[in-house]
């Protein structure tokens, strides 16, 4: 693991005029560029040869450095780290990173300073020790059941096994009972959507029937200060073309459901509800801050489904950039909150501006 003496000194060569922020080029480096620049931030994106036509063609004015490189995971390369803390960059993480760069890299060999926790970023993992399931259960946040063996099964469930060729993604489907489980997986086995091997480690847990809503926040370490930007809902492929389908046709198409997350949409909740949002939020901040010490920095989402009983229940913990950049034009809640509309990207340039004329950029990243 990166030590803080190790961090310290690439902050301490950067000069506070000098620091740029940067991201890998996937999953919300717009948001977060388009964020850095409104603060008087220059950019660097690290792209993939093949998916950089977005940041080196279409939208160059909130791009100011592109490191091109031929994957993703290169960028712990010493050449390419070198350049990184030449430019004086201040680092964020999204799910992109996490993914294709891993957390063994990150944890141990990408030495430049990342806004937010570097520590945290395994918790994303259901397989991990202390994990989003270990923090929600110790904030005393709901969320869903979870069953050991497909024998288990009792109710209805949804069970989450990564697909066989596009191992970033996952496959999702139905069940509610072991019969059920295995007559599923079967025919998404036959599909060649998953691997039989991979039912070994499914996550199988009970489907809370709900409004989903994906709350996005923001914890302030130089305030000690939760803030709430906003909601959004994803939209699915192919699960949102299904269910444009009537239900009769639904049957007769006979097709296999998936749930790949394609895009965005903005959302409210009723204001009385708002409460529980910030409850959930401050106990969330509050048990990260003993398991995770300093705790979470920056940008959090807390996925999950509102029961017609108004509980919450936690589904999903992104315990960095959720990649949600519809908050910037549809919150309410980040206007009512700044006086003005409030990006994800914005909110992490404006904490990395306030800490450097504070001279306490450690305090915001690790």
């Amino acid at each position: 693991m990166i030590t803080r003496s190790e961090l310290a000194e690439v902050v301490e060569s950067y000069s506070a005029s000098e620091v740029r922020i940067g991201c890998i080029g996937s999953h919300s480096a717009l948001d977060i560029c388009d964020g850095a620049k409104d603060e008087g931030f220059e950019t660097v994106v690290v792209c993939q040869r093949g998916r950089e036509k977005p940041y080196v063609k279409y939208y160059r004015r909130i791009i100011d450095h592109v490191i091109l490189l031929d994957r993703f995971a290169d960028v712990v390369r010493e050449d390419v780290q070198k350049r990184l803390r030449e430019l004086s960059v201040v680092f964020v993480p999204n799910r992109s990173f996490s993914t294709y760069v891993g957390y063994e890299n990150i944890e141990d060999r990408f030495l430049i300073p990342l806004f937010g926790s570097r520590a945290m970023l395994r918790t994303e993992e259901r397989d991990q020790p202390r994990n989003q399931y270990y923090l929600l259960e110790k904030a005393g946040i709901r969320y869903p059941k979870r069953f050991s063996s497909p024998e288990e099964i009792d109710r209805l469930v949804i069970v989450k096994v990564p697909e066989a060729k596009r191992r970033i993604e996952r496959a999702f489907f139905f069940a509610s009972s072991p019969e059920e489980f295995r007559r599923r997986a079967e025919e998404r086995v036959r599909a060649g959507l998953i691997d039989p091997r991979d039912l070994e480690n499914a996550v199988i847990e009970e489907f809370v029937v709900g409004a989903l809503f994906n709350f996005n926040y923001f914890y302030s370490p130089l305030d000690d200060a939760l803030e709430f930007l906003g909601i959004d809902r994803r939209i699915q492929t192919n699960l949102d073309g299904i269910l444009r389908l009537p239900a009769s046709e639904q049957l007769e198409a006979g097709l296999i459901a998936q749930n790949i997350e394609i895009g965005h949409e903005g959302a409210t909740i009723r204001e009385s509800m708002l409460e529980k949002v910030f409850d959930i939020g401050e106990r969330f901040v509050e048990v990260c801050k003993q398991e995770y010490p300093p705790g979470i920095i920056g940008p959090f989402a807390l996925q999950g489904a509102v029961t017609t009983d108004l509980e919450i229940c936690i589904f999903d913990v992104s315990p960095r950039v959720p990649g949600s950049p519809i908050i910037s034009t549809t919150s309410p809640y980040s206007k009512w909150f700044y006086g003005e509309p409030m990006s994800t990207g914005r909110r992490i340039a404006r904490e990395v501006r306030k800490a450097l004329d504070q001279g306490r950029l450690l305090d915001v990243v690790t």
